[in-house]
């Protein structure tokens, strides 16, 4: 039930958006499950598929650290705090689904929607500043896939194993 995922990513920026403001002033009333559950009551008909968007904004928030440690060599000429609160959160976004969905998200999908936010709700250069860095590592995690190591768990190579993610995905977003 993927048929709105687009809206479902919205609602995560949203959340985390908010979630990352408040956080930064202090507020010690700041509840994430509080701010996703009122910002998903909004669109409670609209989106189809819940736990995505629960999986992805809690995932998100809980790994921010990891996440903009990941961003900052990318964009080493934009310390992390630097970037506009909307551009981080896409990023954190695009990374998150980059890193820890691929197995609901091909990463062109999770690329090209992050753009897509970064376009609607960015500055005019943000959608090109956030399809550099996460091409950037989404060449980084393909390099990485490709060590000898880094079969699939399942015996499976990387190729076929990621070819029949792209056939299901592709129906669902």
């Amino acid at each position: 039930m993927a048929s709105n995922r687009h809206l479902g990513r919205i609602v995560a920026l949203q959340t985390l958006y908010e979630y990352d403001f408040r956080e930064s002033l202090g507020d010690q009333s700041l509840d994430l499950q509080e701010v996703l559950a009122r910002n998903m009551s909004r669109y409670e008909k609209a989106i189809g598929d819940k736990e995505y968007v629960e999986r992805l904004t809690t995932g998100v928030a809980k790994i921010a650290s990891q996440l903009d440690a990941r961003i900052q060599p990318v964009a080493p000429e934009w310390p992390i705090k630097q970037i506009s609160g909307i551009d981080r959160n896409v990023l954190r976004i695009g990374v998150f689904e980059l890193e820890n969905m691929s197995d609901i998200i091909p990463p062109k999908v999770a690329i090209n929607e992050a753009v897509e936010l970064a376009k609607s709700f960015g500055s005019e250069n943000s959608s090109k500043f956030v399809n550099g860095v996460l091409g950037t590592i989404f060449r980084e995690l393909s390099a990485e896939a490709d060590q000898p190591d880094a079969a699939a768990p399942d015996g499976q190579s990387e190729e076929n194993h990621e070819g029949k993610l792209n056939e299901q995905d592709q129906k669902q977003d």
